[in-house]
């Protein structure tokens, strides 16, 4: 698929916008887009590919705090010209459209909706994190997981499948635990019969309880 095609498949007109502004770059499968903590003004409109959100500690334990595919953008928390608050890495080849800061002010400055658009984005994204900070202060691990299993589901052919193939380690990132931990809510989960997992795909047979 050349540029111009994956640019026009984004859904989103503003989006689409900022796409055509932007510099195309290719970065390989677990490429370091973004680095937590340091200083930078670019925008990243992904056009193909999928990366993750994260932070880590010295240790080099990780918490991912979103997954972003075609037609998202990462990078928009730069342009207080702080430096970064999370890291970005590829989880496959990924190709993105980046711009300048001056460049995304181009853009604002030629089209107003632009900047609704970034506003919403954060706007969103700012409610997902008091939810996620919420969950880790209140819920459980298995809370956690049962919601996030939950969350990523979507229907197919009757069952609810979750469609990102995720490994133990991937969940325990997601909902800051341990891989142990982790195993051993999903040997229970399956034992009951609530989840099948074959290939690392997750499927959920009946909604698990809210608590264990």
């Amino acid at each position: 698929m050349t540029t111009e095609q994956m640019i026009s498949s984004i859904g989103d007109p503003m989006v689409r916008e900022l796409a055509m502004r932007g510099q195309t770059r290719a970065f390989p499968k677990n490429a370091i887009i973004i680095n937590e903590g340091d200083r930078g003004d670019s925008l990243f409109v992904i056009l193909a590919g999928k990366v993750k959100v994260y932070v880590s500690d010295d240790d080099g334990r990780e918490m991912i705090l979103d997954t972003y595919s075609a037609g998202d953008y990462v990078g928009e928390m730069s342009f207080d010209g702080r430096p970064r608050s999370a890291s970005v890495m590829t989880l496959e080849p990924t190709t993105c459209a980046v711009l300048t800061r001056d460049e995304l002010r181009a853009a604002i400055a030629q089209n107003p909706d632009v900047a609704m658009t970034l506003i919403s984005t954060l706007i969103d994204r700012a409610r997902i994190a008091t939810d996620n900070v919420k969950n880790l202060a209140l819920m459980d691990v298995y809370g956690r997981v049962a919601r996030l299993l939950l969350s990523l589901a979507k229907e197919d052919g009757g069952k609810l499948v979750v469609p990102e193939k995720m490994t133990q380690q991937d969940i325990a990132d997601r909902v800051g635990a341990s891989r142990d931990m982790i195993s051993r809510i999903f040997k229970d989960l399956t034992i009951g019969g609530y989840v099948t997992i074959e290939n690392r795909q997750i499927t959920i047979n009946r909604k698990p309880p809210s608590r264990w």
